[in-house]
């Protein structure tokens, strides 16, 4: 990867903010992904942060921790946090910023155990496609403490394949609906596309009953998003 996502984080980090991120998807066209929306702070948070944010409890780590808002916020708190991420660029900003626990590692490296551990900003993309998920899971569950939980924020977009009638063109014969490829430029380069998955409810919940984990939806989000709760069963 080339991080230009890192690269965005220290430009407007360093004060060379001049423009945003632009991203898209094999199933959308190109948005705007405001810099200023990545130092948010807690005031400023879908409810969805502010609740995992509230559940947090015990030994933490935020994984894909990008500028560390959620971790600094938790730091600020009191509580022990440390921040894990794959961008060099968003290591760094945390660093500057005060986190005093950062790493620059991929959750499946992970080996400490851990009694909340946190996947938001649609969270499950770290889980690439459908068929990985149960992979991820068991990782998961052998670095949870005893009552450790995962909190783990995620969006269902069958809506997205929805027809003016309310009707759904979705390939049957095709990959999961919420498996994209995903696709970010800055400053008219262009990022390696990776895939990222949106993975529904009811599908994180059979992936937790398979190996051995109870999921609970904890709240609903304001467009088709959701936070839940994966424990031990």
């Amino acid at each position: 990867m080339k991080d230009l996502f890192g690269k965005a984080l220290l430009d407007y980090y360093h004060n060379n903010y001049t423009e945003d991120i632009i991203t898209s998807t094999s199933i959308s066209g190109e948005d705007v992904l405001p810099l200023t929306y990545l130092f948010r702070n807690y005031e400023e948070m879908p409810s969805l942060e502010q609740e995992a944010l509230k559940l947090a409890k015990g030994k933490v780590l935020d994984v894909g921790c990008g500028a560390g808002n959620h971790s600094l916020y938790l730091q600020e708190k009191g509580i022990n946090v440390k921040g894990i991420d794959i961008s060099e660029g968003a290591v760094e900003v945390c660093r500057l910023r005060g986190l005093h626990q950062v790493e620059l590692k991929h959750i499946l490296d992970v080996y400490e155990s851990y009694d909340t551990i946190l996947f938001l900003m649609n969270g499950s993309g770290i889980f690439q496609e459908l068929s990985q998920v149960s992979r991820y899971l068991s990782h998961l569950k052998s670095i949870m403490n005893a009552n450790g939980q995962v909190l783990i924020d995620s969006s269902d977009i069958q809506y997205m394949y929805e027809d003016d009638d309310g009707g759904l063109w979705i390939d049957t014969n095709a990959n999961y609906y919420g498996e994209l490829d995903y696709y970010l430029s800055y400053k008219g380069d262009d990022e390696i596309p990776m895939r990222w998955l949106y993975l529904d409810y009811d599908n994180l919940k059979l992936a937790c009953d398979t190996v051995g984990l109870k999921c609970e939806k904890i709240l609903d989000g304001e467009h088709y998003d959701f936070l839940a709760r994966i424990t031990a069963s």
